[in-house]
């Protein structure tokens, strides 16, 4: 069976700034808390890699944009570092950043590669995070100048904005579960974490629409679809739950402008409700979206407690559901994720069907793989493994697509192998392989397939 897309279809591939770039002598960047996490809490990184080390693309900008033309991309997400851009987070400009940035943009745009630039990729600027970060409501205006800046910069070059990429990562990773600087374990504060960052994507869109630039506007958002164990009822209030908190809790406010109202009496009954101002609520009610990313990497299975919390612990989601190991799934054994091609499909008829069938796009979509170095042949990483991942989620897209969903583009995770957080270079993403010790970059098997597929629009079973 052939799998064809529409002609306008966006191929590519996703990174962003921080674990891309890298930095260098000169440059002129201020530090964000990925730098100062990576040196000051160095056990916490694989082999104590930081942020210092990624694939070089700031070094190696223009050659990394002849790589992309050589898979035949056509559009290519990153994010702009703010703390590049406005090294203290407010105040100068640094005018390297904006060399470098114009640059990038001008190469990508005369290579046919649309750029897709994000705002926001988990890099808040150190000096803004020793005030709070945002945990502190100061900081939702130093966002909102830094996005204008942004935009009065760039905006001839760029026709896709995103305001953040994730932006529950933030606050469920760094304020309650203990996996991001400032490694905060508290649920209310994430809470008020999470309300400031929905504020700040308000007021960069209100930026962008009062302004005279043109393209489009949207977010970038983390969607795990939940299953639970079983049709009892216990299990589907599970399910419920987990949805509420992880997934409703942003979704509705950023696509229908409300918070759900049954998750404001969960907070108030357990006394975990953030500061909500009056005119916050109006602000998020009339804010809308152009274009939805979502990042799909893996469902989340749920299942009813089997044991009451400790009333004396940590607030959390988990308070309400236990996680479900499912017997005969399959797994990713390097990141220890259940792979579920059909959550995809999933995810695009939910947006059909509840989201009023906006425009969006996958903007994430990977596989990581730890030791890719032993699937080396012919001096080329024979990732057979990423084709059928790739092939097996584009299938159910496709489907999707078929049944009327607005789907727009695809974009892998990633471009070329990066440092990926905690993680540092610990499993491999990308279609082209990064040798730490060269530097060497190597277009893997499964960038030969992408490229075909992208000159093809399309692809069939028996290729």
């Amino acid at each position: 069976m052939a799998y064809n897309f529409s002609k306008d279809f966006f191929w590519g591939a996703a990174t962003s700034a921080t674990q891309s770039e890298g930095t260098i002598a000169g440059d002129n960047k201020g530090e964000n808390i990925w730098d100062y996490a990576s040196k000051n809490y160095n056990h916490r990184f694989f082999e104590g890699v930081t942020t210092e080390h990624t694939s070089r693309f700031y070094q190696e900008m223009e050659a990394d944009l002849d790589r992309m033309a050589a898979l035949s991309f056509n559009s290519f997400r990153t994010s702009i570092s703010w703390s590049r851009l406005i090294p203290e987070g407010t105040g100068e400009v640094n005018p390297e950043a904006v060399d470098f940035y114009t640059r990038m943009l001008d190469g990508l745009n005369q290579r046919g590669i649309k750029p897709f630039i994000n705002l926001y990729h988990f890099d808040m600027p150190m000096k803004l995070q020793e005030i709070g970060g945002f945990e502190n409501r100061e900081v939702i205006e130093a966002y909102r100048a830094y996005a204008k800046i942004c935009f009065d910069l760039f905006h001839e070059k760029v026709a896709y904005w995103f305001t953040f990429n994730e932006p529950m990562i933030p606050a469920e990773a760094g304020y309650l579960h203990d996996r991001h600087y400032p490694y905060v374990v508290d649920f209310k504060r994430a809470a008020q974490v999470l309300h400031h960052i929905i504020l700040a994507h308000c007021e960069a869109v209100k930026v962008f629409r009062q302004g005279t630039y043109q393209g489009k506007i949207g977010i970038i958002m983390d969607v795990i679809p939940v299953y639970p164990r079983s049709q009892h009822p216990a299990d589907l209030k599970a399910a419920e739950m987990a949805d509420l908190f992880y997934t409703r809790s942003l979704n509705e406010a950023i696509l229908k402008g409300r918070y759900p109202q049954e998750l404001k009496g969960i907070l108030t009954r357990y006394n975990q409700m953030p500061r909500v101002e009056e005119q916050d609520l109006a602000l998020i009610a009339e804010t809308t979206i152009d274009l939805l990313g979502i990042n799909y990497y893996r469902p989340r299975r749920v299942k009813a407690k089997e044991s009451l919390p400790n009333p004396e612990g940590v607030f959390s989601p988990e308070w309400f559901y236990d996680d479900y190991e499912m017997p005969g799934r399959r797994m990713n054994t390097s990141r220890g994720i259940e792979i579920y091609p059909h959550g995809l499909y999933d995810i695009a008829k939910k947006i059909q069907l509840e989201y009023g069938n906006i425009d969006w796009f996958v903007s994430e979509n990977g596989i990581g793989i730890q030791g890719e170095e032993t699937f080396i042949e012919g001096g080329q990483v024979q990732d057979n493994y990423r084709i059928a991942f790739l092939k097996e989620h584009l299938i159910e897209l496709h489907q999707a697509m078929m049944e009327g969903s607005n789907c727009l583009g695809y974009h892998m995770w990633t471009f070329v192998d990066c440092w990926s957080w905690q993680n540092a270079f610990k499993n491999r993403y990308g279609f082209y392989s990064l040798d730490l010790e060269t530097g060497e970059k190597t277009m893997k098997k499964s960038g030969l397939w992408f490229k075909e597929v992208i000159q093809k629009n399309g692809f069939s079973n028996e290729f």
